[in-house]
């Protein structure tokens, strides 16, 4: 490392390279407004707290969730397994209402709950904070389920991948 000054532009080039090869776990963030379903996936989302349980998600202001999400009281965390690769492609290339085409998708407390996910939690909103070009969103749980037969799906240098078969090299 060198303390040579670099300029903003520079450190966003170099922390988007960084990012990507930061290993995530992919979640479809989901909410219902209207009769509607909404979805988008992100990898910003960590637990927050086990007094309440909480979880943070944090949005961009310009994706299609943030308006039904920021008038909602309720959305869903479906914290997705490799066998829901297909779906999270369906979410990178489908839009609307089509991202729910596939799989298996209930409604739990007014939020869609993908049935077949690693994990769901579905929370109730709680706070909201602005931040750059994201809001972060803070939901108490209100409803919890895992399974345990199931390996996380993660996003590694713009794909989604197996955990097992990261490769530092790329």
């Amino acid at each position: 490392m060198s303390d040579t000054k670099q300029t903003v532009d520079q450190i966003r080039a170099v922390f988007g390279d960084a990012m990507r090869h930061v290993t995530a776990t992919v979640h479809a963030i989901t909410a219902g407004r209207d009769g509607d379903r909404h979805g988008i996936l992100a990898t910003a989302v960590s637990s927050l707290s086990f007094d309440p349980p909480s979880l943070l998600v944090c949005i961009n202001r310009s994706a299609s969730l943030h308006q039904p999400l920021a008038t909602a009281e309720i959305f869903a965390v479906n914290v997705l397994g490799l066998e829901n690769k297909e779906l999270a492609q369906l979410f990178v290339d489908a839009r609307g209402e089509d991202r729910f085409s596939l799989g298996d998708w209930q409604d739990v407390a007014g939020a869609p709950v993908l049935q077949d996910a690693q994990s769901t939690f579905v929370c109730r909103t709680v706070d909201r904070h602005e931040f750059g070009t994201h809001t972060i969103f803070i939901g108490e749980l209100v409803h919890a389920a895992h399974r345990r037969n199931s390996a996380p799906l993660t996003y590694y240098d713009r794909e989604f991948i197996d955990p097992a078969s990261a490769d530092p090299a790329s």
